[in-house]
């Protein structure tokens, strides 16, 4: 179910579980746009073409269409996203990683380091992921990438109903983005983000890789 390009990214992984993580990211996408579009998976087109540098490597979307897509993966869960006329971005983290101080320098605000100051190890793991994946989801809904520092951004607390509280960046308003916080399972931490927009809501489906049959690159 690959396309050329695809196949080429698949077999550029040298760890069986990225190459697995991948593929199911791009059956899933597949699968799903094609119950949303009434067409086989086979039939749905995925352009990943990256704004900046044009290889395949960024946001999957589908030429022509307004449905738009975020593929995330992490350990053993491999997430979509999909929403319908509006940006929308997802981001699944394992919140087992290491998160030392320079990784916890470089993706927290002063205020978010003070959040997470003094807790124990594995809480503040848990912490900064769930900082991490909210940061993560906002910048793909907004098609910015690492372009904007982590660091300039302030989310509201771990603990409190997720939110954007200040960016120095003028793309990401405080007022703009609607933050969701999936539930992936322990060990994990997911966002959605997306413009916010009355009556929208997040439904949120799980399936096992068996659901998908056995899973192989070809078409």
């Amino acid at each position: 179910m690959l396309a050329p390009a695809e196949r080429t990214r698949y077999e550029a992984y040298r760890q069986p579980a990225d190459r697995l993580r991948f593929l199911t990211g791009r059956v899933l996408a597949r699968t799903v746009a094609g119950r949303y579009l009434g067409v086989p998976p086979t039939s749905v087109e995925l352009d990943a073409t990256c704004p900046d540098c044009g290889k395949q490597h960024g946001k999957p979307r589908i030429p022509g269409n307004d449905l738009e897509l975020s593929i995330s993966h992490a350990g053993q869960r491999v997430g979509l996203a999909v929403a319908v006329g509006t940006s929308i971005g997802l981001d699944v983290e394992s919140t087992s990683r290491s998160s030392g101080d320079d990784l916890l320098n470089y993706a927290l605000s002063d205020a978010e380091l003070d959040a997470v100051a003094g807790r124990p190890a594995a809480e503040r793991a848990r912490l900064f992921f769930t900082y991490w994946a909210r940061k993560e989801a906002l910048m793909k809904a907004t098609g910015l990438g690492l372009k904007v520092p982590l660091r300039s951004i302030t989310l509201a607390p771990p603990e409190a109903p997720p939110a954007l509280l200040a960016s120095a960046h003028d793309a990401l308003d405080p007022a703009t983005p609607a933050i969701v916080d999936p539930a992936p399972g322990q060990g994990y931490a997911a966002a959605v983000a997306a413009p916010p927009a009355n009556g929208r809501t997040v439904n949120q489906r799980w399936w096992r890789a068996a659901d998908f049959g056995e899973l192989k690159p070809s078409r």
